[in-house]
């Protein structure tokens, strides 16, 4: 991995094809939903989806989507930012990639005076939880739609 021309990019009308390219491994498809169904629900929750096109110099490698601000229990009484989607092309896996796309969120949470970082992930043998709990999330009991939710303090 370079990291002089690792960027995020917006998500616009140049690179959409690249981001709707992006694809898991095929045993990775049934624990993240695929970039299209991602830039559907950016569509209809503006100012909350965050979504942004990881590139390394000139190559799309992954597709993130951040959550700012959202209604956790759709009651209005917790709002949460967080880690909504991340997809890594299939054979960009292992490069840091990821971590990178993680690690940019937290930035940007930082930047807008988050102090905790949620995230979602797929339970089992075959999910990412030891990617999340190696980047230093932790469980905090909650599981949402099936998956284990994960939170990271930001200084």
């Amino acid at each position: 991995m370079t990291t002089t021309g690792l960027r995020l990019e917006e998500i616009t009308a140049r690179n959409l094809g690249a981001a709707l390219g992006i694809r898991v491994r095929p045993d990775q498809e049934h624990a993240v939903s695929p970039v299209v169904k991602s830039l559907a629900e950016a569509y209809v929750h503006p100012g909350v989806a965050w979504p942004r096109l990881v590139v390394d110099g000139d190559r799309p490698v992954g597709f993130l989507m951040a959550f700012i601000d959202i209604d956790w229990y759709e009651d209005g009484s917790v709002l949460r930012s967080g880690l909504w989607r991340l997809n890594i092309a299939a054979g960009e896996q292992g490069r840091g990639y990821g971590r990178f796309a993680v690690e940019s969120v937290a930035e940007e949470l930082r930047r807008r005076g988050t102090k905790e970082f949620y995230v979602t992930w797929h339970p089992g043998p075959d999910g990412p939880e030891g990617f999340y709990l190696g980047l230093g999330f932790r469980p905090n009991g909650e599981v949402s739609e099936g998956e284990t939710v994960g939170v990271l303090e930001l200084d």
